[in-house]
């Protein structure tokens, strides 16, 4: 055991990255039933599937994809009710390999809570056989690989599935104790069923399971964005053709709305100020993120622009969350949300006295289907 932690601190130290926006370390807690495949001897059996199986687990993430697991196991084997009696207890420690097979293959495009796992990998294990046949702890090598469905919870907490197959090799006797085990090579096998809780460990907002760059959500972003605008010009092209617009029209009209102040003939210098504080300008975030979405940033550059052009203007910003999660975690991410696009702002030169910020909490107005407008930044203009 103390080789498979010391072998894991190596193998840690020598792929560390550097620090992410991600928790690495987690702990696996689950419990289930086992099939014993072989070997047993003549009369003997156990029960399939058979009760019980139970697991402990450490797990470090080197990045979102990869990382290690030292897992501890146990199994209590005993005999079916058309069987010998017979009572034995099975012992492991493996050292595995992660994969997040869930990023890889891009799970986060229709899903935010459902993730996959694989991993394998090697450790000792013992079997004590105490009935009828009382053995001193038959020791063997084995080899592990499986599949872990995960459901999460919440930012720390995850529901997991394990389907595992143990191999062994070098196991000198059966399941029960009674016999000489004649294989070779591999020469035991278990495969545990177990249902479990994950709970993630660290000061950050999301575990590495869950995590996604900000290149990788930019991808997603950038394509509902494309889809929305699209849909967007189709309808404004419609309704254009609708009114016969021509040319000069059009012209006119933009001349019209986007003229500075000061311009001769500018009917509508304070368009932009209407388009911010009716709402048509906002910053947008991803749930439970109070990193702003790249189609967003478009808004902030249009307040930027805005104040520029407009010295004596001030401007408030306001956080909102959705109504997902704790009221009182949702106050503190609204505020944080609301500072995220303050410190934005002042890094592009904006002077500070001239902003303010506020996390009002959720947005209660936004029905389930609509969350995505909840999780903002609104803007009102100040003058």
């Amino acid at each position: 055991m103390k080789r498979l932690i010391l072998g894991a601190l190596l193998i840690g130290s020598v792929f560390q990255l550097s620090a992410q926006e991600f928790n690495k370390w987690s702990i696996d807690l689950g419990a289930g039933v086992q099939t014993i495949v072989f070997p047993s001897a003549s009369g003997y059996g156990t029960d399939n599937p058979d009760f019980w199986q139970a697991n402990l687990g450490a797990r470090y993430m080197f990045n979102e994809r990869f990382g290690l697991r030292v897992d501890l196991g146990y199994n209590s084997i005993s005999e079916a009710s058309d069987k010998k009696p017979f009572k034995s207890n099975y012992y492991r420690a493996t050292l595995e390999g992660v994969v997040n097979a869930g990023n890889i293959l891009n799970f986060k495009s229709w899903t935010k809570d459902f993730n996959l796992l694989v991993h394998g990998g090697f450790g000792m294990s013992r079997l004590y056989a105490s009935e009828p046949i009382d053995r001193d702890g038959d020791e063997m090598l084995h080899l592990v690989a499986g599949i872990t469905p995960q459901l999460k919870l919440s930012n720390r907490v995850s529901l997991f599935a394990d389907v595992s197959g143990i191999s062994n090799f070098y196991q000198t006797y059966t399941f029960d104790g009674t016999a000489n085990a004649e294989r070779r090579g591999i020469s035991g096998g278990i495969i545990n069923y177990s249902i479990g809780v994950n709970i993630a460990l660290g000061k950050n907002e999301q575990h590495a399971d869950w995590y996604y760059s900000e290149e990788e959500l930019a991808t997603t972003t950038e394509l509902e964005e494309l889809s929305n605008r699209l849909k967007t010009a189709e309808t404004e092209i419609a309704a254009l053709k609708a009114k016969d617009i021509t040319k000069e029209k059009l012209v006119s009209e933009l001349d019209t709305r986007y003229a500075k102040a000061g311009n001769e003939g500018a009917k509508n210098v304070d368009f932009a100020k209407q388009l911010i504080d009716n709402g048509y300008v906002n910053v947008y975030f991803d749930i439970d993120r109070a990193n702003v979405q790249t189609g967003s940033t478009s808004a902030i550059n249009f307040l930027k622009t805005y104040l520029e052009n407009n010295s004596s203007a001030k401007a408030e910003l306001i956080g909102y969350a959705d109504e997902t999660g704790p009221e009182g975690y949702n106050k503190f991410l609204s505020e944080k949300r609301a500072k995220t696009v303050y410190n934005i702002l002042v890094d592009a030169g904006v002077d500070a006295n001239r902003l303010s910020y506020k996390g009002d909490g959720e947005d209660t107005t936004a029905t389930s289907t609509a969350r995505q407008l909840a999780r903002r930044v609104a803007i009102r203009i100040q003058k």
